[in-house]
């Protein structure tokens, strides 16, 4: 058991070191607005951890902004320089126009074409992984769906998907324990700085891609601004690939331990529609967002300040046993699932079916051409506060099923 005062959640040294489970369930039981003090790096802040609080602070956007910062990167530096023009840092009104214009470049009709893309990369992907018999899932696989989407609907030529993969792998997260945060830093420069040259090359001569849909936007009635365009690339590019990607790896390093589990979706007991819902509640691959108090309020009886960081943590929602049975159990048939992994409220993750249709086409894909699989080493652990996941996983697949493979649906 980690002792409650001895834990920093602003140190990502603190995931990688530490199960924090018993931590969270104690949180939940005992003091569920807790504290974390400051230290010589960072001021302090509040942390919630239980399901319905987290959803009732998203809900109020009044007294709850993203503005000053939606993470505890941005949020312990003084602010994000997108507030104000970045989906996820803007409130309010814009917000809501803006939100309009992203969710036309994800529409259910864009959408129904980007999902015919996704099935044929991620089977071609799975099946020559399986005939390889073993591979490393997380380098191999995973990082070659959501990277490979995302960058075809803005756009991004296929030469240079695997620099943006690079910088978004870097941006807000590590794969080494001695990595800087000025690499964090200069990876995120670096794709503002690429969305920019690519910004102009739209403006000029206009496509058929997300970055011209927004070139050509208006918010009321004014244009949206090559920095407007340039953050919201940044924000896409780095959503479009961190869930989906951090989701798929931990789906089959949990898989690989419950064989219950992978039966149930081999059968057909399981719809794979409920098995994303409950692979995404597990993973929970975004720990936490945060939000600045814009005004005094309450929570549990404990004064919150104005202009007081609080954050909260999907990690702990997530696995809530107020709001969920048995939230220890991973439980592919989990019905209702209202997990906490694209957030809630006017925050919604505007690219939420884009990410579960990516998860469900790999169970599909892992479901029709292999019997299962293994781990043959050690998964590697990222190094973040705000990511959770694996870096490596390398895997043995078993033999192909007995079955028609395309004629699976």
């Amino acid at each position: 058991m980690v002792a409650i005062d001895t834990v920093d959640l602003a140190d990502p040294a603190t995931f990688a070191t530490h199960d924090l489970s018993e931590f969270w369930r104690t949180l939940r039981d005992t003091t569920p607005v807790h504290w974390n003090p400051p230290s010589a790096h960072h001021r302090g802040f509040w942390v919630l951890s239980r399901y319905t609080d987290i959803l009732a602070t998203y809900r109020d956007d009044v007294t709850f902004t993203s503005e000053y910062g939606n993470v505890l990167v941005t949020l312990l530096d003084g602010g994000d320089a997108g507030a104000g023009r970045m989906l996820a840092v803007t409130d309010g009104p814009r917000h809501n126009e803006l939100r309009k214009i992203l969710l036309r470049a994800l529409s259910p009709r864009v959408l129904s074409d980007v999902a015919v893309a996704v099935r044929a990369n991620t089977r071609r992907l799975v099946r020559a992984a399986v005939d390889r018999g073993e591979c490393d899932f997380a380098t191999d696989v995973a990082s070659r769906i959501p990277m490979t989407t995302i960058c075809s609907l803005l756009g991004v030529p296929g030469s240079d998907h695997e620099f943006l993969l690079s910088l978004t792998k870097t941006a807000l997260s590590a794969e080494e324990d001695h990595a800087e945060d000025i690499e964090s830093e200069m990876a995120r420069n670096d794709i503002l700085l690429y969305f920019q040259d690519l910004v102009e090359e739209r403006r000029a001569a206009p496509g058929d891609d997300v970055i011209s849909l927004l070139a050509a936007s208006t918010l009321g009635d004014e244009p949206l601004s090559d920095d407007d365009i340039v953050l919201n690339c940044y924000s896409l590019i780095i959503g479009g690939d961190e869930t989906s990607r951090l989701t798929m790896i931990d789906a089959v390093h949990t898989l690989a331990k419950h064989p219950d589990q992978w039966r149930r979706l081999v059968t057909g007991e399981c719809a794979v529609d409920t098995a994303v819902d409950e692979v995404l509640r597990w993973a929970s691959p975004s720990m936490h967002f945060g939000r600045t108090a814009l005004r005094d309020s309450t929570i549990h009886g404990v004064p919150i300040t104005a202009g007081d960081i609080v954050t909260l943590w999907h990690a702990s929602g997530n696995r809530d046993e107020r709001a969920f049975t048995r939230p220890e159990v991973f439980d592919l048939g989990r019905t209702p699932n209202r997990h906490l992994s694209f957030g809630h409220g006017p925050h919604y993750c505007v690219g939420a079916a884009l990410a579960k249709i990516e998860i469900a086409e790999l169970l599909l894909a892992l479901r029709d051409f292999t019997t299962g699989f293994e781990r043959t080493g050690p998964a590697a652990r990222i190094r973040s506060n705000l990511l959770t996941g694996f870096s490596t996983l390398p895997i043995r697949f078993g033999g192909a099923p007995d079955r028609p493979a395309e004629a699976s649906n």
